[in-house]
C-alpha cells in the first residue's frame, strides 16, 4: 500500500483520474481474466498488479517523442527482473505472474497515453 499511495497521487496529477481509474480498470480487468484462465483454482487478494502497473507508467511520465526513457529500462530490468526471477525460483506464495501483467499494462497503456498526447 506504501508504494500505492506514493507513486498514486502523481500519477493521477499527471495523467488525470479518468485516465489513471481506466489504467486500474483495464489492469485489473486482465489481471482477472489471466488468474481465471492460468490458475482457477487459486484467490489473490490485493493491488499490487495496479502498483507495479503505476510503477511502469511512472517511469515513462517524461518520454519525449519516440524516445524510450532510461528510467524505463532500469525499473523493467530491476523491478520485473526481480519478479521474473522470482516467479521461477522462488516458493513464497505470492503472484508475481500478476506483477508482471500489471508491469507489462502499465508500460502498455503508458505508450498508448504517450502516442495520444504527441
Amino acid at each position: 500500500m506504501l508504494l500505492f499511495l506514493v507513486v498514486g497521487p502523481p500519477m493521477e496529477e499527471k495523467y488525470g483520474s479518468k485516465v489513471l481509474l481506466l489504467g486500474i480498470l483495464l489492469t485489473a480487468g486482465i489481471s482477472g481474466l489471466l488468474q481465471c484462465v492460468f490458475f482457477p483454482s487459486t484467490a489473490l487478494l490485493g493491488a499490487s498488479g495496479i502498483v507495479f502497473m503505476l510503477i511502469m507508467l511512472s517511469s515513462l511520465a517524461g518520454m519525449k517523442e519516440g524516445r524510450i526513457p532510461l528510467t524505463l529500462i532500469l525499473v523493467a530490468v530491476l523491478y520485473l527482473g526481480q519478479e521474473v526471477y522470482s516467479a521461477l525460483f522462488v516458493q513464497d506464495h505470492v503472484a508475481h505472474f500478476m506483477h508482471l501483467v500489471g508491469g507489462t499494462c502499465g508500460t502498455i497503456f503508458g505508450f498508448i497515453i504517450a502516442q495520444k498526447r504527441l
